[in-house]
């Protein structure tokens, strides 16, 4: 999965509003992933960052919809994901071309998000989620990160908030097939517990859905390894390869070309 941040603030300063006609740029950017591999294109409109500000539906839609029409136009034959945790947006996505929902709440944060993709028949990528505006750390240029949320046992409670999303999408007419996990890397998550979650992820991959790691130039990385964002891609690497041992069926990344190698490696020897 290619990340295409439509946004000004993307953490890993890769987001293309900055760049002037962000339906070209985004165009353009499509195309090097697919012509590296990329299996799903993952466009979203608010950045996630730790500290950063929510936009609101309709910023959002005039963000992302143009980008996801362009791409269902030009590319026919891509995979499209949103990145949004709103109804509005998603349904509006739905219409333009998009495939697959990603949402960073687990259908826990719009009530009627869930029957939404119920109703357009999609795959749901729920992400698991503790994160905190109030507790984030900044770090000069390694950036922001969440302090963490307190959990009595890490994989634990992961794995059973997780099954909460789960039952709120069966609830709701989700196919069980249409199910794919997140451990939310990053998201109300020390280093510490960031670490620990991708060593362990195959306890995740045990609950019996696909499971989704996006560990792509996060700061777990930089305050390991001591570096920012741009210098980010083995740091990446490492946390992609033992993903993948310890289960993960889909990556989301930002260099594409670099991590569709590290997969193809990775799959090569354990798979």
């Amino acid at each position: 999965m290619g990340i295409l941040n439509i946004t000004p603030d993307s953490f890993s300063g890769d987001g293309l509003i900055s760049y002037g006609d962000r339906v070209e740029q985004a165009l353009r950017q499509a195309e090097n992933f697919i012509k590296h591999n990329v299996d799903i294109l993952d466009v979203g409109g608010e950045s996630t960052r730790p500290g950063s500000q929510a936009v609101n539906a309709d910023e959002e839609m005039e963000r992302v919809i143009p980008i996801i029409q362009a791409i269902a136009r030009e590319f026919p034959e891509a995979i499209i994901s949103i990145d949004t945790y709103k109804a509005k947006v998603a349904e509006e996505a739905f219409k333009a071309g998009a495939h697959i929902l990603n949402d960073v709440w687990g259908l826990r944060a719009d009530p009627a998000l869930a029957g939404l993709a119920t109703k357009y028949k999609v795959p749901v990528i729920l992400m698991h989620n503790r994160s905190n505006p109030a507790s984030v750390e900044v770090r000069e240029q390694l950036g922001n990160a969440y302090i963490g949320s307190e959990y009595v046992d890490l994989i634990e409670d992961v794995k059973r908030e997780l099954l909460v999303s789960v039952e709120i999408a069966k609830k709701a007419g989700i196919e069980e097939r249409h199910i794919i996990l997140d451990p939310g890397i990053g998201f109300g998550k020390t280093r510490e517990h960031n670490l620990a979650l991708i060593n362990r992820l195959d306890e995740v991959r045990a609950l019996g859905y696909p499971v989704l790691l996006g560990p792509s130039r996060k700061s777990f990385i930089g305050f390991t390894l001591d570096l920012p964002a741009d210098q980010r891609v083995e740091g990446t690497a490492a946390a992609v390869a033992v993903g993948i041992v310890r289960g993960a069926d889909i990556i989301r990344v930002h260099d594409v070309k670099e991590m569709s190698r590290v997969a193809k490696m990775t799959d090569a020897i354990v798979r």
